[in-house]
């Protein structure tokens, strides 16, 4: 599987308890995903590895793995990242979009004016914000994830076009 893009849904923290299962920090919107997981790449690993259970544990998802049993069969996976492919990730509602999929769109005003390319997007708590730099070492403009700002957003083409405020340019 070294040539398919895999996307990190959790971390495993550690061994939890003596028989083989790992205490996970979720790293999605939507922890109750991993109530249906079948099968879990692990970092650095072209190995697939099943899965036998799921819990929860206060912040944490324990995960059971078939053929691990043991704390020393696990010890192996502290640190490391679960990861799915793509058609694994939920469907996002439309309308929302997976940072990933956000950062690399060239950005684009209205009237077709190149601005930059997205190189992060910030997460504030009321919205996002879209981080745009241009080639030639100027400030990024920062723009935020708004619909009366964002007009278009073109995953497949690999751009958005926005409607800038004065104050923005």
């Amino acid at each position: 599987m070294a040539d398919q893009e895999l996307y990190s849904i959790g971390k495993i923290v550690a061994p939890h308890g003596v028989r083989g299962d790992v205490r996970i920090i979720p790293l999605t919107d939507f922890p109750e995903r991993f109530q249906d997981l079948k099968t879990v790449y692990v970092e650095d690993s072209t190995r697939k590895v099943e899965v036998k259970s799921v819990r929860y544990h206060k912040q944490f998802i324990l995960l059971k793995f078939v053929g691990y049993n043991t704390m020393n069969d696990v010890e192996q996976f502290r640190g490391k990242l679960l990861k799915v492919p793509r058609e694994e990730l939920m469907i996002l509602p439309a309308g929302h979009y997976y940072v990933f999929d956000i950062i690399g769109l060239k950005v684009y005003e209205e009237s077709g004016d190149y601005l930059g390319t997205i190189t992060d997007v910030l997460e504030t708590g009321s919205n996002d914000v879209y981080v745009i730099e241009k080639e030639e070492n100027q400030k990024p403009i920062l723009i935020p994830a708004l619909k009366k700002v964002v007009k278009r957003i073109d995953i497949a083409g690999k751009q958005m076009i926005v409607a800038l405020q004065e104050e923005w340019e």
